[in-house]
């Protein structure tokens, strides 16, 4: 599959796809929900342009220290913990990029998927304010909050109907702009669900992202998940 890759017979979602299910994860499993990176930075110009690399996020670094902010915060709490029992390993992330209760976020809008949210917000739908509702906020979230660093889901490179509310559900309004969370909001170069996925597509099969998607492999499925390679790279997980 990699000798494929590299000759380019395979796409880079394909290959995404595929080593998800070498590692053991599978779309029958929430808690080992195929996962994939977010590649783009640029989530507010009116054009999108895939020639231009400041669009792109760098793929070489987990996704929470993608801010220079929060890299400097990360670093830091490796540094200084310590559990004073012994029990607890030094770690940067007390989350993680993939799990059920972040499948079900991305995914409120469809069945069964809405079901298993209320189910596990028993009984009812979160707070409008911390459910997905925008990507450019999701993404702004995640330069600014160190309590989330979930990486993508396979849909947000083919399945446009997860962005919209085609089945009506009432999911609140935010409290302080009080707006109503219905659709999806999407960048501004997005000017539908489907231009969203062709163009986010798109960008996935870029130069830019053929030439780094190695580096990010290497953080979620290669040699830098754990040792000394994981320390350096500030990829080490609770």
């Amino acid at each position: 599959v990699l000798q494929k890759w590299v000759n380019r017979e395979i796409s880079n979602f394909d290959y995404l796809i595929q080593l998800n299910t070498m590692a053991g994860r599978t779309y029958n499993d929430l808690a080992q929900y195929p996962v994939f990176p977010w590649i783009l930075r640029d989530y507010t110009s009116e054009e999108l342009d895939l020639n231009n690399p400041a669009v792109f996020r760098d793929l070489s670094k987990p996704i929470g220290v993608c801010s220079v902010y929060l890299h400097f915060f990360f670093f830091l709490r490796y540094e200084n913990f310590e559990d004073p029992l012994g029990i607890i390993d030094k770690f940067h992330y007390g989350t993680h990029y993939s799990n059920a209760a972040g499948v079900m976020h991305y995914l409120i809008r469809v069945e069964p998927f809405t079901t298993l949210h209320i189910q596990l917000q028993s009984g009812r739908f979160d707070c409008a304010d911390r459910q997905f509702h925008s990507i450019p906020a999701t993404w702004q979230a995640l330069m600014d909050n160190p309590n989330d660093v979930k990486e993508l889901i396979p849909e947000f490179f083919y399945f446009p109907e997860f962005l919209e509310n085609q089945n009506g559900f009432n999911l609140g309004q935010l409290q302080i702009s009080k707006e109503v969370v219905n659709d999806v909001i999407l960048p501004r170069w997005a000017h539908s669900p489907e231009d969203f996925i062709y163009k986010h597509r798109r960008a996935l099969e870029s130069e830019y992202v053929s030439a780094h998607l190695h580096e990010w492999i290497d953080l979620i499925f290669g040699y830098k998940q754990r040792g000394p390679a994981a320390v350096e790279a500030l990829n080490v997980f609770y």
